[in-house]
């Protein structure tokens, strides 16, 4: 398993903010398996670097469209049915982690609906037909802020285990 690899520079620029921080570290990650996201390239990373960057695709997605989107774009089963919530109460983010729960019994009540294919105007009407997901969503935004520290705090104290600094 090679590990994936950042620059120092880059580090110290990214360090500039939370979210720059979090996704250059993402990148990398992401770069060390050509971007693919996949059960094959998830074999060549470690749980951690899986679980931040679930996390860096979860915030994308909901703050994007919200959990409706993220569910629609079938990354659902990926955040949903994997220990991705637990990951995040290990890693401190208790409260992250219990919305995450939250989210998955809207998900697996309502994933038939939303992971069909629809038109464009069939997926904006979802956001009607399910205001269940509007509490999620606004819940996430809400807190987004300290949830985005939360996760880049743990990755800084533990940068090794994401990435090796060259």
């Amino acid at each position: 398993m090679k590990k994936p690899t950042i620059s120092d520079a880059d580090l110290r620029e990214a360090a500039a903010s939370m979210d720059t921080f979090i996704e250059a570290v993402v990148k990398a990650i992401s770069e060390s398996v050509n971007g693919q996201l996949t059960a094959e390239t998830m074999q060549q990373l470690t749980p951690d670097q899986i679980t931040l960057w679930g996390y860096w695709l979860m915030r994308e997605e909901v703050m994007d469209g919200g959990f409706v989107q993220l569910i629609h774009n079938g990354y659902g089963p990926f955040i949903f049915l994997n220990p991705f919530a637990k990951a995040m109460r290990l890693w401190g983010l208790h409260d992250f982690s219990k919305l995450v729960y939250k989210g998955r019994e809207a998900y697996e009540a309502k994933r038939e609906l939303i992971e069909r294919e629809l038109t464009d105007e069939e997926f904006m009407a979802l956001y009607e037909q399910l205001p269940e997901f509007d509490d999620l969503d606004d819940a996430f935004l809400v807190d987004e802020e300290q949830y985005t520290e939360q996760v880049a705090r743990y990755v800084d104290e533990h940068l090794t285990d994401f990435v090796e600094i060259v």
